[in-house]
C-alpha cells in the first residue's frame, strides 16, 4: 500500500477524464471565486488550463497526472486530496499582501460538495473510493481496499478574514473530515509568511518581489486558525512556511500543551510535501525543524518536484527512476540521522501542484508504484512504514484526536 499526499487540487482532477469535454465546468468551479459574470468564470478557467498545459502537463496536450484509474493502477489507496482555489490566493481584487475576502470560505465548502458529487458520478455504487469523514471511514477504505479520499486544504487564506469566525469554520472543516490545512502558501495573504517556492523564481529574486514583513511568522489570524485546529483536530502543515511562521507555530503548540495538559506527540505536525535542506531554498526544511516535527511525532513527505528534491544533491538528468530513488535515499537517510528514525518520512507527491517538472520516472500518479520495489530493498524492515505507515498514523490520531 502506498500513502500518496496530494497537493492543489487533486479532487478536481479525478472527474476529468469522465467529463470528457466537460472536464472545463470543474475548472469553472475551481476559479469561481465570488459572484462575477460567467463569461469571467470562463475565462479563468481558460487561464488555468492553459497554464497547466505550460507548466503542470508532462506535454502541452496532455492531462492531468491524478485520476482515479491512476491511483488504482498505482496502489495508491489513501490519499490526501487537496481543496484550492487558486483566484483565491491570486485574487485580482484583492491578491498580494491583503486580508482574505470573506467569500472564499464559502466557495471551499462549495467546492467539497462538488468533489463529492464528481466523485459519485466517478464512481455511483461506492465500490472503488470512500470519502472519508472519520477514523472508522478510513481504516473501512483501508480494510476494502478501496481509495480513501481524504479532504485537505491548501492555504490559511480560505478560512476568512475575521478571527473570531475561525474557529467555527475550523469546526465546520472538522465535520467534513478536512485532515490538514496548510496555513502559508505562495504569497503573503496575511494569515502566515511563507518561504519562496516558485521554480522559476530564486528565493532572493521572490523576497525582491513579494515582500513580506520581516518581524512576523503568523498574524492573527494565524494564530486563531493554530488555536481552532488544535482544540478541533485538524492537523497542521508547515510546507511553506518562513523561518519566523515555523517558530511562531511551534512557540503556540508549544503554549497550547501546557494549556491543555498534553503532550507533544498527541498533536502531530507534518509537511506533506517538503524534505531536507541540502541545497539554499528556504522552502525546504533545517535539521531543527526537522527535530521539531519529530518531537510531535510527525511526519515529513518527500516532495516530487525536482526543482526542490534535487536542490543540492547534484544529482544529474539523465531521466530513470534510477535518479529519483537516489535522491529519495539521501533524504531519507538525512532525515533518520537527526531524528534517529524511520518513523517520520513519507511519500508526499505534490503532483497536479504545478511541479513541473517532476522527478524521474514519476509522470503521473500511477507511476508511484515503482518505488514500492526500491525502497523495500533499501529499507527491508522500514519500507511499509515509509510507503504508508507512518502517514496512515498521523492521519488516524488526528480524527481520534476530534471532540465527540
Amino acid at each position: 500500500m502506498h500513502l500518496l499526499v496530494e497537493d492543489p487540487a487533486a479532487q478536481e482532477r479525478i472527474p476529468s477524464r469522465r467529463r470528457g469535454e466537460d472536464a472545463d465546468l470543474t475548472l469553472e468551479h475551481m476559479v469561481r471565486v465570488s459572484g462575477r459574470p460567467r463569461w469571467v468564470n470562463k475565462l479563468r478557467a481558460a487561464v488555468l488550463l492553459f497554464a497547466a498545459r505550460l507548466i503542470n502537463f508532462r506535454r502541452f496536450g496532455g492531462t492531468w497526472r491524478v485520476s482515479l484509474d491512476r491511483l488504482e493502477t498505482g496502489d495508491v489507496r489513501v490519499v490526501l486530496s487537496v481543496l484550492y482555489l487558486p483566484f483565491a490566493e491570486m485574487d485580482l481584487d484583492e491578491w498580494f499582501r491583503a486580508k482574505p475576502d470573506d467569500t472564499y470560505f464559502k466557495q471551499l465548502t462549495d467546492h467539497i460538495t462538488q468533489v463529492k458529487e464528481d466523485l459519485e458520478g466517478e464512481d455511483p455504487d461506492g465500490s472503488r473510493k470512500v470519502i472519508v469523514r472519520s477514523k472508522a471511514d478510513l481504516e473501512d477504505a483501508v480494510e476494502a481496499k478501496k481509495v480513501a479520499i481524504i479532504h485537505c486544504v491548501e492555504g490559511g487564506f480560505h478560512l476568512g478574514p475575521r478571527k473570531e469566525e475561525i474557529g467555527p469554520r475550523v469546526a465546520e472543516l472538522a465535520e467534513c473530515g478536512v485532515a490538514y490545512i496548510t496555513l502559508a502558501h505562495l504569497f503573503w495573504r496575511r494569515v502566515a509568511t511563507n518561504a519562496p517556492a516558485i521554480p522559476f523564481l530564486p528565493d532572493w529574486g521572490y523576497d525582491a518581489i513579494f515582500r513580506q514583513p520581516r518581524d512576523e511568522g503568523l498574524s492573527e489570524l494565524g494564530v486563531a486558525a493554530v488555536e481552532a485546529m488544535y482544540e478541533h483536530g485538524i492537523l497542521i502543515d508547515v510546507s511553506h512556511m518562513r523561518r519566523e511562521a515555523l517558530d511562531d507555530t511551534f512557540r503556540e503548540l508549544d503554549r497550547l500543551d501546557r494549556k491543555h495538559r498534553r503532550k507533544p506527540q498527541d498533536y502531530p505536525v507534518i509537511a506533506t510535501h517538503a524534505g531536507y535542506r541540502f541545497g539554499f531554498q528556504d522552502y525546504m526544511l533545517k535539521p531543527d525543524v526537522i527535530e521539531k516535527i519529530a518531537a510531535r511525532d510527525g511526519v515529513i513527505g518527500l516532495i516530487m518536484a525536482r526543482h526542490q528534491l534535487y536542490s543540492g544533491l547534484g544529482i544529474s538528468f539523465r531521466h530513470d527512476l534510477g535518479r529519483t530513488v537516489k535522491a529519495m535515499r539521501r533524504h531519507i537517510d538525512a532525515i533518520h540521522r537527526v531524528t534517529g528514525s524511520h518513523r517520520h518520512v513519507a511519500i508526499g507527491s505534490d503532483l497536479d501542484g504545478f511541479i513541473k517538472p517532476t522527478v524521474h520516472g514519476i509522470e503521473n500518479v500511477d507511476d508511484l508504484g515503482a518505488l514500492e520495489r526500491p525502497l523495500r530493498r533499501l529499507y527491508p524492515d522500514d519500507a511499509e512504514a515509509i510507503l504508508s505507515g507512518n502517514g496512515l498514523r498521523v492521519v488516524e490520531r488526528a480524527f481520534a484526536q476530534r471532540p465527540g
